[in-house]
């Protein structure tokens, strides 16, 4: 008796560590295969850039980065992604709380809706743009009647960029929406609480953790975009040229050093933005588990 006891008790102790160990293969071969693969598909493309910008010499890779063309690009291009995420960030919460606080006819067009600028292929979403705020466009027609234009200029340049970020902030923070309990509301607004209140106090401190990391995927979705960007912003220099464009100009004239150089400058400061972004919504994570 004793014997079958201790034998159903090994059995049960086995299945427990199965069970904690998951399906997928041991930790040293799992973390084996993810950094391989990250390894081709992201470091060693960015290492490239990095060891090609080293063969330039100091001087000439100062002289390329700091150009006022140069210059000029980084501050569109970091200035409208930084525009068209803040954009998406007030516009997507309000677009998430639709979607999942009322029900209403057309619903699901609407959130199929947002799925669109994943699925549209950038140089489709850029000709799409450019034509509806061309100055003869459905858009870009009364807003040249106020003086206002759009496309073929900077603004353009935002425009697109926040076209193509729209999804990421609702889908980060529709599902933490589902979650939230409207009891919780409920109870605020019987305790005397008015609806600002309830807003501040019980939504925003719950959803505002994955609001940031909606807002850090757009930004950084921004950043790297050029399909849609081309095709309406002109791409003028020193006034609508973004610094992917700017690295292609430079490789179609064989000038790989200046292209390396930009790009290289273009990752660290990108990367920086970003390790910042994700410290500070880490932080509020933290400081709301807390």
């Amino acid at each position: 008796m004793h014997g079958t006891w201790g034998s159903e008790s090994a059995r049960r102790s086995r299945s427990r560590r199965r069970a904690e160990r998951g399906p997928l293969p041991g930790f040293g071969l799992a973390m084996g295969t993810t950094l391989l693969y990250l390894g081709l598909l992201v470091l060693l493309p960015l290492a490239t850039v990095v060891l090609k910008s080293a063969e330039i010499p100091p001087e000439r890779l100062l002289e390329v980065v700091a150009s006022p063309r140069a210059l000029a690009s980084y501050r569109l291009t970091f200035g409208a992604a930084l525009a068209g995420a803040a954009v998406n960030l007030v516009f997507g919460l309000i677009v998430a709380w639709v979607l999942v606080r009322y029900r209403f006819p057309g619903r699901r067009l609407v959130d199929a809706l947002v799925d669109l600028p994943f699925a549209l292929p950038t140089a489709v979403a850029g000709i799409a743009l450019a034509a509806v705020y061309a100055e003869n466009g459905w858009l870009g027609a009364p807003l040249a009647a106020l003086g206002l234009k759009v496309a073929y200029t900077p603004l353009g340049v935002g425009v697109a960029l926040t076209f193509i970020g729209l999804p990421f902030v609702v889908r980060s923070v529709q599902p933490v929406l589902a979650d939230l309990d409207p009891v919780l509301e409920e109870a605020a607004a019987t305790l005397g609480g008015s609806r600002l209140q309830t807003l501040a106090r019980v939504v925003l401190p719950e959803i505002l953790p994955a609001a940031a990391t909606g807002f850090v995927l757009a930004l950084a979705r921004a950043l790297g975009e050029y399909g849609s960007v081309i095709f309406i912003a002109g791409n003028l220099p020193m006034e609508s040229e973004i610094t992917a464009l700017l690295i292609m100009v430079q490789l179609e004239q064989y000038d790989y050093a200046a292209a390396t150089g930009i790009a290289l400058v273009f990752l660290i400061a990108s990367f920086s933005l970003l390790l910042l972004l994700n410290g500070i919504a880490r932080l509020r994570r933290s400081g709301g588990a807390a």
